[in-house]
C-alpha cells in the first residue's frame, strides 16, 4: 500500500489451487476494487499452462499402457552403445532415414513424453523388425 501498488494492479496470474483462491480473497479485502480493472473481476487470472498440463495429464492416462511400453522400448535401445549401433544398423538395412535419436521422456513433463512418442512413432517399422 505504501508503494500504491493497489492503483497500478490489473491482474495477478497464479496456478489453479485453493490456497491461491484464499489468498486472492485476502488481497481483495485490502484493495479498493473500484480502482481495479473491471472492478477487480479480472484480478485473479489462472495460469493457463498449469491448466493445460492438468488436461494433458488426464488425456495421457487413457493411453498410459502404450506410453509405458514405448518408454520401455526406448529405454532398452538407448541403454548401451551396442544397442544404439544395432538400432542404427537396422535403420540402414531397412532404408529408414535415422535423422532423430530416440529420446527417453521425463514422465512428469508431458511435452517430453510427446517428443518421445513423436520420434518413436517414426521408427514403428523398426521396432517391429527388431522385435523379430
Amino acid at each position: 500500500m505504501d508503494w500504491n501498488i493497489d492503483t497500478k494492479l490489473s491482474t495477478i496470474t497464479l496456478d489453479n489451487c485453493r490456497t491461491n483462491d484464499k489468498m486472492i480473497d485476502k488481497i481483495k479485502d485490502k484493495l479498493h476494487l473500484g480502482s481495479l480493472l473491471r472492478n477487480g473481476t479480472l484480478l485473479h487470472m489462472c495460469y493457463c499452462a498449469h491448466i493445460l498440463n492438468l488436461i494433458v495429464k488426464d488425456g495421457l492416462e487413457v493411453v498410459k499402457d502404450g506410453i509405458d511400453k514405448t518408454r520401455d522400448i526406448v529405454a532398452f535401445w538407448r541403454a548401451t552403445t551396442k544397442r544404439k549401433e544395432k538400432f542404427e544398423e537396422t535403420t540402414k538395412q531397412l532404408r529408414i532415414p535415422c535423422t532423430k535419436s530416440l529420446v527417453l521422456d521425463c514422465p512428469t513433463r508431458w511435452n517430453s513424453t510427446y517428443k518421445m512418442l513423436e520420434i518413436a512413432i517414426s521408427y514403428e517399422v523398426m521396432f517391429t523388425r527388431l522385435k523379430q
